[in-house]
């Protein structure tokens, strides 16, 4: 049975709170931020301090921290101190799987997207 666009945008069985689309919106406004998404694809050769994360990506420290901290709190990395080190990773392979289906969509796509 197909769903409605109603039933989608609530969730067929949703009383409250924001529904599955909803949530899609806003893990997809994360990752539309470039400096976001470039740290993100940083962490896919591994984990990094967040002062390499910073270097690499040319960010200011305060910039880097900022980004790293939506992207922790969104569940896309997490943390492990080290001493006097944060570092960052991927917080499951699902997220350098979604990061390797954007590439593959852009590379179908691009002429379109830059149009």
């Amino acid at each position: 049975m197909s769903e409605t666009i109603g039933q989608v945008f609530r969730g067929a069985d949703a009383v409250a709170g924001p529904s599955r689309v909803e949530l899609e919106a806003k893990l997809f406004s994360g990752l539309a931020d470039p400096k976001r998404l470039a740290l993100l694809r940083l962490l896919v050769g591994g984990p990094r301090t967040a002062g390499e994360l910073a270097r690499a990506a040319s960010l200011s420290p305060s910039s880097a921290s900022n980004h790293l901290r939506c992207l922790l709190e969104c569940g896309l990395v997490a943390l492990e101190p080290r001493g006097r080190y944060n570092v960052y990773r991927l917080a499951t392979p699902a997220v350098g799987r979604l990061l390797d289906a954007s590439a593959r969509v852009l590379a179908d796509s691009a002429p379109l997207i830059e149009a």
